[in-house]
């Protein structure tokens, strides 16, 4: 216990002065939301995991609480003004549920027909979301590729996870250092019908979804 209290204190101040960095204003009132914010987090982090998961649960209990105790809103109302300003145009849609943002790439801009390689046209566009990614660093992000029923189910799967593990490798590659998540949901979340040929276009896509570190 020495060891993980030693941890969470160190976590609530390295993560008390990280947020009074660009972003936020340097004042008493954010460094006490951070702080406050940050020890809370550690705290739980520590106290609901088995001893083997403790240490890392403990830092992202801190995480978690400096984020929130900062302003997870601004964090997110910020993100998600650049990213509609990087995709702008390219066919890409970019929604908000709650705190989550949501880039709704579409397969005409991303993959060739049963194909896992990224399109060079989609380059430049992830390079900037990379980017961005860069910037925000408490966040999580989460990858799904999707097919139309067209194929076996099983092929399918197999397609959606290798396109969502390929944005994942070239965000990667690009300097996006936060945990990435992909998953691969084949035919089994179509967000309209695979009856026409417009409908399965819509359905064959790749969801990025960002979430804040947060409580």
């Amino acid at each position: 216990m020495k060891k993980i209290s030693a941890l969470i204190v160190s976590t609530i101040f390295l993560t008390a002065c990280q947020q009074g960095g660009a972003g936020y204003d340097n004042n008493q009132n954010a460094y006490k939301g951070a702080g406050i914010g940050a020890g809370l987090g550690a705290v739980a982090g520590a106290l609901t995991a088995n001893d083997e998961h403790r240490w890392r649960n403990a830092a992202a209990g801190a995480a978690i609480g400096g984020l929130a105790g900062a302003g997870v809103g601004t964090y997110m109302d910020n993100q998600e003004s650049e990213m509609r300003q990087a995709t702008a145009g390219t066919g890409i849609d970019v929604s908000r549920q709650g705190n989550d943002l949501i880039l709704n790439m579409p397969s005409n801009i991303t993959f060739a027909h049963n194909s896992s390689n990224i399109q060079s046209s989609l380059r430049p566009t992830l390079n900037n979301v990379a980017n961005i990614l860069t910037n925000y660093p408490q966040t999580i992000v989460e990858i799904y590729g999707h097919t139309d029923s067209s194929g076996g189910d099983s092929y399918n799967l197999d397609l959606s996870d290798r396109r969502a593990a390929a944005v994942a490798n070239y965000l990667s590659a690009r300097g996006v250092t936060q945990k990435v998540i992909t998953t691969g949901l084949g035919e089994s979340q179509p967000i309209t019908s695979n009856s026409s040929k417009e409908g399965r276009a819509q359905n064959r896509r790749v969801e990025i979804k960002i979430s804040p570190i947060s409580q």
